[in-house]
């Protein structure tokens, strides 16, 4: 009886720490989405899993605004360009089957499509390299989105433009691409990519609540898209479905994503050797590594290996991560494209793999003396110099560059500070020698040398009318399906790209503008008649051109 009664007494504490691991766990993702979601506004469902079964899952905010209808775990959302994985899967189920090669030119299922006398395979449709101009890029996207369009007619409008790059030379993102990965499934297989992907994968994983979009039919617990503009919430701007097609007209809910992540992750569509190519990034002509593969991309996670992808569309937002080694899912759908969906799910990978990122709650105090010991200049292994200041009772981190802006890091310990969004750290060190080190630690670390070397001046802001301010509002497109929403409120300047947050942006002079939470400058481009046309963004090493298309 004793030894009955001590291990029921064993079993009973076991269960009860359980129980508080498992509620401690709830409350830090609770505390992450809340960050970013309150109950008032256009909101996401959430869901996490571990060895295939969910830990969390979470609807948070309103699936419609107008009938204020809170959202439910199983409303229905346009998944944007997470398509992508099921027809890259979809194509090498295909390949498998024996019915195509993923080196196959893709004139053997479209022959009559110009390649400019190029070669462009079918891989290179896959991975984003054929350097087809993607359709999403050519005119005004909000205005040929309301137009229904058959297969055929989405081809014909980008088929004869000129070509970006020679096939395999550059990697640029690509939604054409994927609407030709669509019609070789539809071709292959004599019927439509919406059948086919529901036949093959839909009804054989049981994801009931998965199909193509559709703007005329029922669809039950769908969430309605939304947008943000200065003075409140709009409805998205229309979007045919005919348009997506095959590189992001599929919707879903979170419950059957892990349905389609198990599939993955067991093998049960494709094999591993196969899978692999699609998870494992690829190559360009010269050999290159780029970190897309076929339908995801390679992804490191405190440390950890995955995949992930993205999806952005009007008034849609979401984002799903996959730890290997760990066996963690996270996905993440948004109704909104005015929230960072992919933020969110990143912290909560790194909570359900037990490597959180730190948060404000972990600041701790520091006396003036023990932050000064880092001042001073570092350069880094990368070749950037960073340099750490003290100004009004803080530290700060100042990087070189075109907008030399300036971050205020937060300690966590003595030799330990974080960036406020707790994605980015500093790890400072010093040698025998007494020469000090630090460490930028992102999903890698970056080691900085101490060096001599004076700080350049922050960029200097200057206050202009909103008469001059007002003309660069509207909406840019920096992207396939990626744009940034231009705001003015009095003489302020605001940015918001999609799925992020809105940050100001401030004058340099009339027409060049910077911001200070990143590191990025904005120049607004007129054409001779004195008409805002478009912005260059410089940021790092890259200047983009984004016209404006609103």
């Amino acid at each position: 009886m004793k030894t009955k009664f001590s291990f029921s007494i064993l079993t009973l504490c076991f269960l009860f720490t359980t129980t508080f691991q498992a509620q401690d766990l709830t409350q830090q993702f609770d505390d992450i989405v809340s960050q970013s979601y309150t109950s008032d506004m256009p909101g996401a469902t959430i869901l996490v899993a571990k060895n295939g079964k969910t830990i969390y899952r979470k609807a948070v905010g309103k699936s419609n605004l107008e009938l204020d209808v809170d959202m439910i775990p199983e409303n229905v959302f346009m998944l944007a360009s997470i398509t992508k994985q099921f027809t890259a899967v979809a194509i090498l189920m295909l390949e498998e089957q024996g019915k195509l090669s993923l080196d196959d030119p893709i004139t053997k299922f479209i022959p009559d499509y110009p390649t400019n006398g190029k070669t462009i395979t079918v891989h290179q449709l896959l991975n984003h390299t054929s350097g087809i101009k993607s359709y999403t890029g050519i005119g005004n996207l909000v205005k040929v989105a309301r137009n229904d369009k058959t297969l055929d007619e989405l081809i014909d409008y980008f088929k004869n433009e000129p070509m970006d790059f020679d096939p395999g030379e550059e990697f640029r993102y690509n939604n054409s691409g994927y609407v030709l990965l669509g019609k070789i499934i539809e071709v292959i297989s004599g019927d439509t990519y919406e059948n086919f992907l529901k036949r093959n994968i839909f009804d054989r994983l049981g994801m009931s609540s998965s199909r193509y979009g559709s703007n005329r039919e029922l669809i039950k617990n769908r969430a309605m898209p939304y947008e943000q503009e200065p003075d409140g919430y709009v409805n998205a701007n229309y979007l045919s479905m005919s348009l997506p097609h095959a590189a992001g007209a599929l919707v879903s809910t979170v419950d059957d994503l892990l349905k389609w992540q198990n599939a993955l992750s067991n093998n049960t569509l494709i094999s591993s050797k196969t899978f692999n190519k699609a998870i494992n990034g690829s190559e360009l002509n010269n050999g290159e590594h780029i970190s897309y593969g076929y339908g995801l991309g390679e992804m490191t996670l405190k440390g950890s290996k995955g995949y992930t992808h993205s999806g952005g569309i009007f008034g849609t937002s979401t984002n799903g991560i996959y730890l290997i080694e760990e066996d963690v899912y996270v996905i993440g759908l948004s109704n909104c494209s005015c929230n960072d969906i992919g933020a969110v799910t990143q912290n909560l990978a790194a909570i359900a793999i037990g490597k959180p990122y730190p948060t404000m709650k972990d600041v701790v105090k520091l006396s003036e003396e023990q932050l000064k010991q880092w001042v001073g200049a570092y350069k880094f292994e990368d070749g950037a110099v960073r340099h750490i200041f003290m100004k009004d009772g803080k530290l700060k981190s100042m990087r070189e560059s075109e907008t030399n802006t300036v971050f205020d890091i937060f300690p966590l310990a003595e030799d330990r500070f974080m960036f406020e969004e707790g994605t980015i750290e500093y790890k400072f060190s010093k040698s025998v020698d007494g020469k000090r080190q630090a460490i930028f630690i992102t999903d890698s670390e970056n080691v900085g040398k101490e060096v001599d070397k004076s700080m350049p001046e922050a960029r200097k802001e200057v206050t202009l009318s909103n008469d001059i301010i007002k003309h660069y509002a509207g909406k840019y497109e920096l992207g396939p399906n990626f744009h940034v929403e231009v705001t003015v409120e009095g003489n302020q300047i605001f940015g918001q790209a999609t799925g992020q947050g809105k940050f100001e942006v401030y004058a340099e002079n009339e027409t060049t503008f910077f911001a200070k939470v990143t590191a990025l400058k904005v120049t607004f481009n007129k054409n001779e008649s004195g008409k805002v046309e478009s912005f260059t963004l410089y940021q790092g090493e890259t200047e983009t051109v984004a016209k404006k298309i609103e």
